[in-house]
């Protein structure tokens, strides 16, 4: 690594130049655009990211899944420099370029399914949400999507519309897109149905609202991000799958914040064998360049027309660079085995912490998603106020965390999956205090 992999506290958190830079922002950032902490970094490797005042703090965020591989990987690194020598833009729409190709490859490869694929590339996940909107109306010729409760798609206006949660995403922002309907999604911590239970009511209720001949997809994030870290239930996912099957309406997998190892598979839809129609992926796949795609079976995405997909940016030969150096990495390093690896680290000392402490209602996830709710003791209602306190000491100690969830009561964890396991511990250390301090 080019940063050494340890916790260094040279100021308060954040120190003094980062507070000078944080006043700058505000005469030039739009307030909208919010921070989580605001410490102006300089340089990050590995786990740790290094900021402006000589602090080095463990990251337990990985820029929201996004830094799987590490930060600086050399894998990503080195191509990208080589291809920004030789070109940074042609746009794909115009004139074609390799890379492009193999990304493309390494998608029909790696996604669930041993059927014939094709890819489209763009540049968030947001639009590779979007787009497969699109591709399954077009396949399918019909308007309606389903979606879950507590669902995170985006933040574009569409991809508000198949967004659950209303502050800070929808609210005010309306009119939103049409033709979207909500069911209800397996939560097993506040729901102790089987997962084909739940599914059966979802639906039933699909059935009844709007006719199976009526839906284009089913869209779902196997493991749901933003929403709480949400696992479902065993068997909820087959079972809607199979009856997207049954009724020809297509099982769009949002693997945007799941994909490329983060579960401990390459996709979270493995876990249950599940193969979907289309799947969306984003985040993970660059190592930090801004690259996303959607990838399904090749009947679907061949049937829509030229020029109907695509966009100056998609595609960009540096972020397709940094996906084949990412995927490298993954692959040579057996980064699902190393997310497997820090789940059999964190679980367990998370939820012996979690007994006898009425304050942590849940410990869950799987591999390198790690979630933990809290409620008010005694209830089972959410506590946004602790959670927020014991990010806060966590940030204050160094050590960089996020918050999630539909009420914003869990703590969620998604470290870098190449992080240095002393770092972890420490980093585990820290927000374990912090956990014993605000929920005594």
């Amino acid at each position: 690594m080019s940063l050494p992999q340890a916790r260094v506290l040279r100021t308060e958190i954040p120190g003094p130049c980062s507070r000078e830079l944080q006043q700058r922002r505000a005469a030039t950032v739009a307030s909208g655009v919010s921070s989580v902490l605001p410490v102006y970094v300089a340089e990050a490797a590995g786990g740790v990211l290094h900021d402006v005042d000589g602090n080095s703090l463990i990251d337990l965020g990985s820029g929201i899944a996004v830094t799987n591989v590490g930060n600086s990987a050399p894998e990503v690194v080195d191509p990208v420099r080589r291809q920004a020598g030789e070109f940074t833009h042609t746009c794909f729409m115009v004139t074609p370029y390799e890379n492009y190709l193999q990304v493309c490859e390494e998608l029909a490869a790696l996604t669930p399914g041993d059927h014939d694929k094709r890819s489209a590339l763009f540049n968030s996940g947001a639009e590779a949400v979007e787009n497969a909107v699109k591709i399954a109306r077009r396949a399918t010729g019909r308007q309606a999507v389903v979606v879950f409760d507590h669902a995170y798609h985006g933040r574009t206006n569409l991809t508000m519309a198949l967004t659950a949660k209303s502050v800070p995403y929808k609210h005010g922002f309306g009119p939103f897109a049409p033709e979207i309907y909500r069911v209800p999604m397996s939560y097993p911590a506040r729901d102790a149905r089987s997962g084909e239970q739940v599914a059966r009511e979802a639906v039933e209720r699909i059935d009844k609202q709007l006719g199976a001949d009526s839906v284009a997809a089913v869209l779902i994030e196997p493991v749901q991000g933003e929403g709480g870290f949400i696992e479902p239930a065993p068997g909820f996912l087959p079972a809607i799958s199979r009856w997207c099957t049954d009724n020809g309406v297509l099982f769009v997998a949002d693997e945007i914040q799941t994909g490329f190892c983060r579960t401990g598979s390459w996709f979270a839809c493995e876990h249950e064998n599940v193969v979907p129609d289309l799947i969306t992926t984003a985040k993970g796949i660059a190592g930090g360049l801004p690259l996303a795609a959607v990838t399904g079976r090749a009947d679907i995405m061949d049937a829509m027309p030229p020029s109907s997909l695509g966009g100056t940016y998609g595609g960009n030969p540096l972020a397709c660079a940094a996906a084949l150096g990412a995927i490298r990495a993954m692959r040579e390093r057996d980064l699902p085995a190393a997310a497997r690896a820090i789940g059999d680290v964190a679980f367990p000392r998370l939820r012996a912490l979690a007994d006898g402490n009425d304050a942590i209602f849940d410990v869950r996830g799987r591999g390198a998603m790690i979630g933990v709710e809290f409620v008010k003791p005694g209830t089972t209602d959410p506590d946004p106020e602790v959670t927020a306190r014991i990010a806060k000491t966590c940030h204050q100690q160094g050590v960089v965390v996020l918050t999630c969830g539909t009420y914003g009561n869990v703590i969620r964890l998604l470290p870098p999956l190449v992080i240095d396991h002393a770092l972890l511990d420490e980093g585990l250390g820290v927000l374990e205090s912090a956990i014993v301090e605000h929920t005594r």
